[in-house]
């Protein structure tokens, strides 16, 4: 069994069910190279300040990279009873240098750890979910840029309200994805911090230099308040709003194209690459897909709201109820990605049914506010054009 990095105190062995109950490898184990990553910029500054020997930290640096480079190979052996992954990757380190390892955790604390490693891995997360809304806007434009004079109903209350042109409609998703792209932005300046060198809650006594770890590791800053660095989790928590923001965007889009693609309204035909069918009904062609994603909007407030009720009134400094922020985390960054990804092909593929939409347009309810402000430009109030084109309209 891996050692505890805390035992030192301890003169009995946890009970099996408290070591099953509090540990957390199968889930941070995703931070697995950010935490080597973060420990090699540590140990570089750890020997350039002569906290510890050159040498050591050379040895060190050394054997991380190694063990860095055997996790990308797929060679590591994970030792399934660490409590969590930096115990892990402290035992790694031990077993393949010996004594000099156990420098490695001078003049930090897990606290501090664990949020480097979060923000390091969110940060470029975030990175590539800007990316993936951008290709998603382009599917938009492209579908619309192909569709760029076809009109079709608009609605309010689900019911026929005024003509608008279709790129008009994915141009209002279009928007959404912009807010999205541009929280996500706002998001990463304020993960962009680290929290590395305010160890458990008071940093420390010794000379440590931590805006060159700072930049060794890509963060803009260093933390300015080392209570605050290692108990924050804003930062998860408003990933997690904006996941489910963006979740609430593609839900919406997703309805919209299920009753679109239903036979009572026809309007778009979706890709079958995109579609399954039914174990009984020869005939059918399901938009799963977008059911799934309308569906997942539930998990991803789910997430945002177990982190909000998590670190409700939770005291100074860190306490172990932020253990549980890395599961809600990666489930919704997963979820945002995949679907982002999915549904940008599904839209750029999905063709409209001009004939169908057409066909709807002859409703002469779609022209009635049209009526009214031609009555107004005619010198009509619009009170009573409002009045006339109404009571016209009803007779029909």
């Amino acid at each position: 069994m891996t050692k505890k990095l805390w035992g030192g105190r301890f003169t009995k062995n946890t009970d099996p069910l408290v070591e099953k109950f509090t540990r957390s490898l199968h889930t941070d184990i995703a931070l697995f190279e950010y935490d080597v990553t973060a420990s090699i910029a540590h140990a570089k500054m750890l020997g350039k300040c002569k906290v510890i020997p050159k040498k050591d930290a050379q040895k060190i640096v050394k054997g991380l990279v190694s063990i860095l480079n055997e996790f990308e190979k797929g060679k590591t052996k994970i030792d399934q009873s660490a409590e969590d992954v930096h115990t892990l990757v402290q035992a790694l380190l031990e077993k393949k240098i010996g004594a000099p390892a156990k420098k490695l955790h001078t003049a930090r604390s897990r606290n501090d750890q664990v949020s480097t490693d979060t923000r390091m891995f969110a940060k470029d997360y975030i990175i590539v979910l800007i990316e993936v809304v951008k290709d998603l806007q382009a599917s938009l434009d492209s579908v619309a840029n192909r569709h760029k004079t076809v009109s079709m109903p608009g609605y309010t209350h689900m019911q026929h309200a005024q003509p608008v042109l279709f790129k008009n409609y994915t141009g209002a998703y279009r928007e959404m994805f912009e807010r999205d792209k541009e929280r996500l932005s706002e998001i990463y300046k304020r993960i962009d911090i680290l929290p590395l060198g305010s160890c458990a809650l008071a940093g420390t006594s010794l000379a440590i230099d931590r805006k060159f770890v700072a930049k060794e590791l890509g963060f803009s800053k260093v933390s300015q308040n080392t209570l605050d660095a290692v108990s924050d989790r804003d930062f998860i928590i408003e990933i997690l709003s904006a996941a489910a923001l963006t979740g609430m965007h593609m839900s919406r889009i997703s309805e919209d194209l299920i009753i679109w693609s239903t036979s009572e309204f026809n309007f778009v035909d979706i890709d079958e690459a995109f579609c399954t069918g039914s174990s009984i009904m020869p005939q059918k062609k399901n938009p799963d897909v977008l059911e799934l994603i309308r569906g997942n909007a539930g998990r991803l407030y789910a997430n945002l709201m177990s982190m909000l009720v998590t670190m409700k009134g939770l005291p100074l400094t860190y306490n172990r109820d932020m253990q549980l922020d890395k599961a809600p985390l990666f489930d919704s960054l997963n979820i945002i990605k995949d679907q982002l990804e999915i549904l940008s092909k599904l839209i750029r593929t999905m063709k409209l049914n001009k004939a169908a939409i057409d066909r709807q347009l002859q409703d002469p309810g779609l022209y009635a506010t049209l009526m009214a402000e031609r009555l107004v430009k005619k010198g009509v109030s619009f009170k009573d054009a409002h009045r006339i084109v109404g009571k016209n309209y009803a007779r029909l």
